[in-house]
């Protein structure tokens, strides 16, 4: 049985499991990249210690769905050989790990463009809600940072994205 390549998770991930799981059994693959988030202390330009944790939410189904759809544009797109995104929800430190995009092919061009391709989107469209708990209580921000240069360099309209 295959793993789903879209898992939204409130539990840590093993990174070096998930690249093993990956590229499992497939011999064609000749390069793996990978990109790990975690949780930074601040916001934006703010001063270092003022987000003191992070609450990420989601709506089960539609998120992972939309994920989904965006790797199967990654697969349609590149010439890669499989790809896997976990998404952490619930509440976050700061060090925390949050997100990990991997993406396995024969070479490593596709597959960084790939991986990069797929976090552009998990920062601009993904269904995410983020409620940041500073010194000065808590409050919810979009959790997608709108960059209409990240979205235009996959040939991506903005207002056309899902």
């Amino acid at each position: 049985m295959s793993q789903p390549n879209v898992v939204i998770q409130t539990k840590d991930f093993d990174v070096s499991s998930e690249i093993a799981a990956l590229r499992a059994g497939d011999g064609r693959v000749g390069a793996v990249c990978s990109f790990i988030g975690t949780v930074r202390d601040r916001n934006g330009p703010a001063a270092a210690g003022s987000v003191r944790a992070m609450e990420l939410e989601h709506y089960p189904g539609m998120t992972e769905k939309a994920i989904a759809q965006m790797i199967d544009a990654a697969l349609q797109r590149f010439d890669i050989l499989g790809a896997r995104v976990i998404h952490r929800v619930g509440v976050l430190q700061p060090q925390d790990q949050i997100v990990l995009v991997v993406v396995s092919s024969a070479h490593r061009g596709e597959s960084f463009q790939a991986c990069e391709f797929l976090m552009d989107y998990l920062k601009t469209q993904a269904p995410f809600w983020k409620k940041e708990t500073t010194p000065d209580g808590a409050h919810w921000v979009d959790a997608r940072v709108q960059d209409d240069a990240a979205l235009a360099r996959w040939g991506i309209d903005a207002g056309n994205a899902q």
